[in-house]
């Protein structure tokens, strides 16, 4: 029940977060402190934070409601999420100015899912 909880939760926050910037790939760079400057980057932005985010979404929902798929999805939000909070923990890190509360957030999220993902695959 806490592996489907989790992949349920999970799988929304991805939809709705990647359908918003799917509509609006403005949203991310806003958010994120970026500057999109071309058609390429807006692009970019609304592939990799739009159609990614929400196919993650769309793929946690689907683990969550066939139990034979249960472990790939929390193994996805252990790798595919944990090495996305390990990368934005070290660029913070070596940033050369400090980070804001778009990046702590994202990474407290990212870290929260990924060690209740690593509970859950331990269970």
């Amino acid at each position: 029940m806490f592996e489907k909880l989790l992949l349920s939760a999970s799988g929304l926050i991805f939809l709705g977060y990647g359908l918003a910037c799917f509509i609006n790939p403005e949203l991310p760079a806003a958010l994120a402190g970026l500057s999109i400057e071309s058609g390429d980057g807006f692009a970019e932005m609304g592939a990799m934070y739009g159609g990614l985010q929400f196919g993650v979404g769309v793929f946690c929902l689907m683990c969550a409601a066939i139990p034979v798929h249960t472990r790939a999805g929390l193994l996805l939000l252990l790798l595919g999420i944990g090495c996305i909070a390990l990368a934005r923990l070290v660029s913070a890190w070596d940033a050369d100015w400090m980070v804001g509360s778009y990046t702590w957030g994202a990474l407290a999220f990212e870290l929260l899912v990924s060690v209740l993902a690593a509970v859950a695959l331990k269970r």
